[in-house]
């Protein structure tokens, strides 16, 4: 089964809207065993639209499109495959009857415009929308068939799970897939897929790798009539091969593993922060409950504030300056002690786009102190991609995974180590 993906709108083709639905769909459509074989963006013109689903059915088995079903005039998806299918747009009397009792439930009158969207190429089969209005729409073409949807996102992958997806295993015949993502931090893609080639050896299983800073997603696909069962064979091996570096399955984020080790302790974390600037902080307060164990932090940006709010020895900051590997393991004691918590975590160092007292872009240090126990995480350089203002935000990133995934092995007695491929120097501050 090859599947093209068309989304609709002048919003998407001019950059004013992220094109988040093709991103959905394509790792839904993986997940499901479907090959996505291209994705094309274009505008609110019917020409453009009937001429992209005619190309792309002479290369896919189905084309889903998203967008352009609603009931304004720029909306024109239903007309361009009515175009394409060579028929005219008739009423669904069905349509518009349920689009009057929305509006009657909803204690408004309906504008003579919404009544647009119950209008469907003859011929067509409507995709039953849970989620709103203006359902999606199957066409039947020559070479193939068109899953129109709107573009609303909720609605669109409701309908796509419910009805889609279902649809397209059917008609291609799809063997019996398994799978699953395991989540690693601190450590590089390369390494990853180095560690894995046993693996992607193996018949019958595909591995894809989804990077992010300083984090690496692999999801492993499993096909064949023993596939669950095999899956397990396969996770329990690509655990083995990749060792702590895996800390999560599928949506088990960082921050929420963190949390959960440290209510199996009874324990709180502190945070004191310099470059990040609150991300840790606020890393830790997505999950709902999360103050039983987060007890709070402190944005300490100015060189001033590191001694003033969390008690760093001036004469250490006068020595050293702000990036220094004692200064954040002072911060994390500091942090530690005056909020009453169980751990401290401190982050300090340099996330450019210039250098700071004499430390590159990237230099970065953490800090992590406990009952007994203190350790600081040097990296000289973080290995970042690119030069100039755009690797700010990416060095902010990965200083968040890198100290979360830190406390992680803190609190699971694991060596601060982690092999991510790129030379640096982890030490213990006091032990």
């Amino acid at each position: 089964m090859r599947v093209e993906l068309l989304t609709v709108g002048d919003e998407l083709l001019l950059g004013d809207t992220i094109n988040g639905n093709a991103a959905w769909l394509g790792r839904r459509l993986a997940e499901h065993g479907v090959e996505v074989t291209r994705s094309v963006v274009v505008g609110d013109e019917m020409d453009v639209i009937v001429a992209a689903v005619r190309t792309a059915l002479e290369r896919a088995d189905a084309v889903i499109t998203t967008g352009g079903l609603g009931p304004t005039y720029d909306d024109v998806t239903r007309d361009a495959l009515a175009e394409a299918a060579g028929v005219a747009l008739v009423r669904d009397p069905e349509l518009e009857l349920r689009l009057r009792a929305r509006a009657e439930a909803a204690g408004r009158e309906l504008q003579p415009m919404a009544y647009r969207m119950a209008e469907v190429p003859k011929g067509a089969g409507l995709l039953r929308n849970s989620a709103g209005t203006a359902p999606g729409l199957r066409v039947e073409l020559d070479g193939g068939v068109v899953y129109a949807l709107p573009g609303v996102p909720f609605e669109m992958r409701t309908i796509m799970d419910e009805v889609v997806l279902p649809e397209l295993a059917a008609r291609a015949g799809l063997p019996a897939v398994a799978r699953r993502t395991l989540r690693t931090a601190g450590i590089w893609e390369s390494v990853v897929a180095t560690r894995l080639a046993e693996v992607e050896a193996m018949d019958g299983v595909k591995l894809a790798y989804l990077p992010d800073p300083a984090e690496v997603k692999v999801r492993i696909t499993v096909a064949g009539a023993d596939a669950a069962a095999r899956l397990e064979r396969v996770d329990a091996r690509v655990r083995e091969l990749l060792g702590p570096v895996v800390y999560g399955v599928e949506d088990e984020s960082l921050d929420r593993v963190v949390h959960r080790l440290l209510a199996e302790r009874s324990a709180t974390v502190a945070v004191a922060e310099s470059l990040t600037g609150g991300l840790i902080g606020a890393e830790l307060t997505a999950m709902p409950g999360s103050s039983a164990t987060y007890a709070g932090g402190a944005v300490a940006y100015a060189t001033e504030l590191k001694h003033r709010l969390l008690g760093v020895p001036d004469v250490l900051l006068a020595e050293h300056g702000a990036v220094h590997p004692d200064v954040a393991a002072a911060m994390a004691d500091g942090v530690r002690d005056r909020l009453g918590a169980t751990y401290g975590l401190a982050v300090t160092g340099v996330a450019g786009p210039e250098p700071q007292d004499g430390a590159a872009v990237g230099t970065v240090y953490i800090g992590v102190t406990g009952p007994g126990d203190t350790r600081t995480v040097v990296r000289p350089k973080l290995p970042v991609p690119g030069t100039g203002p755009e690797i700010r935000a990416v060095i902010r990133r990965m200083t968040v995974v890198h100290a979360l995934e830190l406390l992680r092995r803190v609190l699971l007695g694991l060596d601060a180590e982690v092999a991510t491929g790129d030379a640096r120097e982890d030490r213990e501050v006091r032990g």
